[in-house]
């Protein structure tokens, strides 16, 4: 918002309302007025709410505010200093950054380590500006599809069971997987932090039966490593190849890529309105 608007700066003329800047040209001599700050509708789709389109409405239907005043007309331009709300909420205009890292071997899902070992930030460095974090983790030694954003609220969305978002691991084992151990894995039972069993377990079409492919939504520490543990099978490789929808194609280990636009529209769709209640 212009500095004009501000308390303390000029007051608006008589029967007029002070509103945030217009993006409208000089009537007088036909020249295009000095435009600060950015369109409002986009300050609304980079704070991760919705689109650009889906932002006009929000506008047209009242239901955002700026500096506390409610605004519904399109074209609104703001300034970084403006306070933006949307159904009451304040919105931060940060661009969000969605990064698909497809991780490899010996790296850990940690912004820093302590100890000196490579992290999956090392690896994403110099994608972006904004300071991304990983959703959700995995083990040093396990490989696979990590989404890193900055959108604090899709990442919790997507790491809370509560969303049952699928994901598969592609999983190499020690010796054979007998028929008699599948059948424990697709019945499920308890480990120490409660029941537990995998939404479909299969071999790997065109393998040998050291290869099995796992779908689950739990996001327990190391559960997939520890079912195996418990029927008495070593996990020597394990790859999560699929992800809330996104896959590995095109994409090798230890390389990254942004999302698309209707990759990122896909996760939001995804995701319920209403949060769920924490257990």
């Amino acid at each position: 918002m212009s500095q004009t608007s501000k308390p303390g700066g000029k007051k608006p003329e008589k029967g007029r309302t002070a509103s945030p800047k217009q993006g409208n040209r000089n009537k007088g001599n036909g020249e295009e007025s000095t435009e600060r700050g950015v369109r409002l509708n986009k300050y609304i789709a980079n704070s991760g709410v919705c689109s650009r389109r889906e932002a006009d409405e929000l506008i047209r239907s009242g239901s955002v505010k700026v500096n506390g005043k409610t605004i519904t007309e399109l074209g609104t331009r703001v300034d970084i200093s403006d306070s933006i709300s949307y159904d009451g909420k304040s919105l931060k205009g940060e661009r969000k950054v969605y990064v698909l890292l497809n991780k490899p071997k010996d790296t850990v899902t940690t912004v820093k380590d302590t100890h000196g070992r490579k992290t999956v930030m090392d690896i994403v460095s110099g994608c972006c500006r904004e300071r991304i974090y990983p959703v959700g983790r995995l083990d040093r030694n396990t490989t696979g599809l990590l989404l890193l954003t900055n959108d604090g609220e899709l990442a919790e969305a997507l790491s809370h069971p509560s969303y049952n978002k699928k994901k598969i691991y592609h999983i190499h084992l020690e010796r054979d997987l007998e028929k008699e151990d599948m059948e424990k894995l697709n019945d499920g039972f308890e480990l120490e932090d409660g029941f537990i069993k995998p939404d479909r377990i299969e071999y790997v079409e065109g393998a040998d039966l050291r290869q099995v492919g796992i779908e689950i939504h739990s996001g327990r520490n190391r559960v997939v490593r520890r079912m195996f543990e418990h029927i008495d099978h070593k996990v020597l490789r394990l790859d999560r190849v699929y992800f809330a929808g996104l896959t590995k194609k095109g994409l090798s280990k230890g390389r990254w890529r942004h999302l698309s636009q209707n990759e990122v529209y896909m996760l939001k769709m995804s995701i319920p309105r209403k949060k769920p209640e924490r257990s």
